[in-house]
């Protein structure tokens, strides 16, 4: 990529970025930014918490460009370029374990939570997508919810405990790479969803007779582990 190219691509990025909150209140829409939340589990990093009245909206963010394939239900995700396609976990599932988390923490009710997966960069949608999925309009999708669930106080409280977690980033950011490390490494529990993971020998195939480990929540994941 040139430098030219990728001079253009930063400003799009951030001019995106500016042009997600650009229409929110500030007074009314409180925002926290890249948040590593603690939970029973290990860590899990957030990107954007915007917190009002009318719900706690917990936002993925996805730089990517090229084509983008994928429905709600599906474990991945395509991202697809002339000649070579990519794949990657789905946004919604990602995010759903970042809102389950955050309520854990928060000690509130997940029904309290919007999840949103908001796509900046050069991608196209080439499959329909969920309300909650995409790459321009948040602001006015935010606005739709108009259900008064938080007193003004509560939401104050709530910035006030994410801005905290914040105070030392760099301990959290620690504490954040050790739980992924811990996750990935252990033997006894699928890193994706935390279900056991179990031994299986492989029927068919290049790897036919040889031992791993599966995931026990098989087909809903399809994690898999060489057993060494």
């Amino acid at each position: 990529m040139s430098l030219r190219a990728a001079w253009r691509g930063w400003i799009g990025e951030k001019t995106t970025s500016l042009g997600m909150w650009l229409f929110l209140d500030k007074q009314i829409y409180r925002r926290v930014h890249s948040v590593i939340v603690p939970g029973n589990d290990g860590t899990t990093q957030i990107d954007h918490v915007c917190v009002s009245s009318f719900g706690i909206f917990v936002i993925e963010t996805k730089n990517m460009s090229g084509w983008i394939f994928g429905s709600e239900s599906d474990r991945h995700w395509t991202q697809s370029f002339p000649g070579k396609k990519f794949r990657f976990q789905n946004p919604l599932r990602q995010n759903y374990r970042h809102t389950k988390c955050l309520a854990e923490f928060l000690r509130l009710d997940h029904s309290l939570f919007h999840s949103i997966a908001f796509f900046i960069g050069d991608c196209r949608f080439k499959t329909p997508m969920p309300p909650n999925v995409m790459s321009s309009g948040l602001a006015s999708y935010i606005k739709k919810f108009r259900l008064w669930v938080l007193e003004q106080p509560h939401v104050e409280e709530i910035v006030a405990t994410l801005q905290a977690l914040r105070i030392n980033p760099i301990s959290n950011n620690r504490e954040h790479v050790a739980g992924l490390k811990e996750r990935h490494q252990s033997t006894a529990t699928c890193p994706r969803c935390r279900r056991a993971l179990k031994r299986r020998v492989a029927r068919k195939g290049l790897f036919a007779g040889k031992a791993f480990l599966g995931c026990s929540g098989w087909p809903d994941c399809d994690f898999v582990r060489p057993i060494s």
